[in-house]
């Protein structure tokens, strides 16, 4: 198994965003680093936004509540929902731009963005790898939201491509056994 990100787009109703990666490390660790605050702390995000988790509430109706530091002068908020959690190998959830409050808002650079974004994560594993499948769409959404979702697909590959790459550098300092 490879560590390149794949990308798919998948006719449905709507374009549904799909991308895959193979982590060198086992499931359930891969798991943490995505249910654990601490650790989500470490990798979440796009490069060079430094995250706090406000809250991590990781069940069904949960949230997951986060800024991210855009600039010394510009914070960023984001909220997941949990809608599913089944470990170690998938979580729903509804992904959304939020405000210290942990209410929904616009993105702040478009204000066509998609309010919220249906994502499902899913993980297995084979041979001590885990291959993580991450699909997304827009829920609740116009048709114009819907377009701008659609027309940013490679941009979104690239920020979840560098967001992986944090994830990859992480996991890869827990099996060399320097964090636990």
């Amino acid at each position: 198994m490879s560590n390149k990100i794949n990308s798919t787009v998948k006719e449905t109703e709507q374009k549904e965003l799909v991308i895959t990666r193979i982590f060198d490390a086992p499931r359930e660790l891969v798991w943490k680093a995505w249910t654990e605050p601490e650790r989500l702390a470490r990798w979440w995000g796009p490069k060079s936004f430094p995250i706090a988790v406000n809250k991590l509430d990781l069940r069904s109706g949960g949230i997951f509540h986060y800024s991210m530091q855009a600039s010394p002068d510009n914070v960023w908020w984001g909220r997941f929902v949990y809608q599913e959690v089944i470990p170690p190998e998938k979580l729903v959830f509804i992904s959304s731009f939020s405000d210290e409050q942990c209410g929904v808002t616009r993105h702040p650079l478009s204000s066509t963005w998609p309010l919220e974004t249906l994502t499902i994560l899913t993980l297995s594993e084979e041979n001590g790898k885990t291959l993580l499948t991450l699909r997304g769409y827009p829920i609740n959404a116009s048709e114009e939201e819907r377009t701008t979702f659609e027309s940013n697909f490679t941009s979104v590959q690239q920020g979840f491509k560098g967001t992986f790459e944090q994830l990859d550098e992480y996991l890869s300092t827990i099996t060399k056994g320097s964090i636990k």
